[in-house]
């Protein structure tokens, strides 16, 4: 039997051998079984969730019940998992809104923790042992020292030293997938955005760049990266960033130039894809990878979440067959959420989306937000959808489309 885990004000965890431990889709709760859960993985962190008191189901009746002591648990997975059910609990009044974190549901099997989720990409290069070593502030220390003037680099080794962020890294340690956030701006106000919330929500865990770089600012670390890094890719299109084809213009002068310079490596932008134009530009100048947000392939559900200014769904779908034409290898960032991305209608628009479109791959994401903010916005004013389950979602997903790569990180063309 799973128990449910629980966590004290002294951060121990608790179990509740008198209750079966539960998971929740959307607003649903189910049992969870065995099969439902993997022993939490290398990297991941346990979070108490204030004001929130776990469900489970009652030995004794067989019935839902709230089941202390103690507050809710939650795990945050490292990249690579994918979560298939959230924390169960109800919760209290004036309990605080939770930051924007990724929360997978958590019980014991006896004294072992763990966790609702799969795994659903085996690189390791995003595997936190690789990140936050001794050795980052040296690296940041000197590579600042070459560039005193270079605000990005600035900016990148903020986003470094503290708020842990792996691309950021990846460009003092000199490999893999580095970002260069250009815009300060963006054209839309998606619920779940990290970098920009409003007073009344929750915290952003970080805060955005607040500057435009100039060109050279922006080739100096592109050349630099791609010249020398291992399987080399650089990124515009930060967490710390608003919506990068806001900044085309600069975009295209600096690739053109980076290109001009280096052939290695991969350029890619993470993107809305609103603007179709930008983005043909930008793929005209030489990004060659682009991967595109989505929460939802249905008009209605995509504009509850990301809330665009000046474009519609159509035009996405359209900037990326603009990019497939222009040779681009095509990425959809799928923010996922249990009980939402896997009900059938949600999965029966996804294909529909990735047939009309052609792209090469869907890279998994949970959706780092409160479960009860998604709730009021995106599950109680539609239609209650019952939930097939995530690992059941991505396998019909792959029957249906077997080229398709179904991962979790951007891929590296030349490596």
């Amino acid at each position: 039997m799973l128990s449910v885990a629980a966590v004290d004000r002294k951060a121990r965890v608790l179990r509740n051998d008198n209750a079966r431990a539960v998971g929740r889709a959307g607003d649903y709760f189910f049992e969870l079984a065995a099969d439902d859960m993997i022993p939490m993985p290398e990297g991941a962190t346990l979070m108490r969730l204030p004001g929130r008191v776990p469900v489970g189901i009652a030995e004794a009746t067989g019935e839902f019940v709230s089941a202390g002591p103690g507050e809710a648990l939650a795990a945050m997975l490292p990249q690579g998992y994918t979560r298939t059910y959230l924390p169960a609990y109800t919760r209290k009044a004036g309990a605080p809104a939770l930051p924007l974190f990724g929360y997978a549901a958590v019980a014991l099997d006896g004294d072992q923790l763990m966790v609702a989720a799969v795994r659903t990409d085996h690189r390791d290069t995003w595997d936190p042992r690789h990140y936050n070593l001794d050795s980052l502030p040296q690296a940041v220390r000197r590579r600042l020292e070459r560039s005193p003037n270079n605000r990005v680099l600035a900016q990148l080794a903020k986003c470094s030293l503290e708020y842990g962020c792996f691309t950021a890294q990846n460009i003092f340690y000199r490999r893999w997938e580095g970002g260069i956030p250009v815009s300060p701006a963006c054209n839309a106000a998606c619920l779940g955005c990290i970098s920009k919330q409003p007073a009344e929500c929750c915290p952003s865990p970080q805060e955005r760049i607040s500057f435009v770089p100039t060109r050279d600012e922006v080739v100096e670390i592109a050349v630099e990266h791609l010249e020398n890094a291992e399987d080399a890719i650089i990124s515009f299109g930060q967490g710390c960033e608003g919506e990068p084809t806001l900044q085309a213009d600069l975009i295209v002068e600096a690739v053109r130039l980076t290109r001009a310079a280096t052939r290695r490596g991969t350029v890619n932008i993470n993107t809305n894809a609103g603007d179709t134009d930008a983005i043909r530009r930008v793929c005209e100048a030489g990004v060659d990878s682009l991967r595109v947000s989505l929460v939802s392939a249905r008009p209605d559900r995509y504009h509850a979440y990301h809330r665009p200014a000046g474009y519609e769904l159509r035009d996405v779908v359209e900037s990326i067959k603009v990019a497939k034409a222009l040779g681009a290898f095509v990425s959809i960032n799928y923010l996922c959420y249990p009980g939402f991305s896997d009900t059938e209608p949600e999965v029966d628009a996804l294909a529909d989306f990735i047939d009309e479109t052609g792209i090469d791959m869907l890279q998994l994401r949970n959706l780092n937000i409160d479960p009860d903010v998604f709730s009021d916005t995106m599950l109680k004013p539609f239609s209650r959808e019952e939930p097939r389950g995530m690992v059941a979602a991505i396998y019909h997903l792959q029957d249906c489309f077997p080229n398709l790569i179904i991962g979790n990180f951007s891929k590296a063309l030349d490596g």
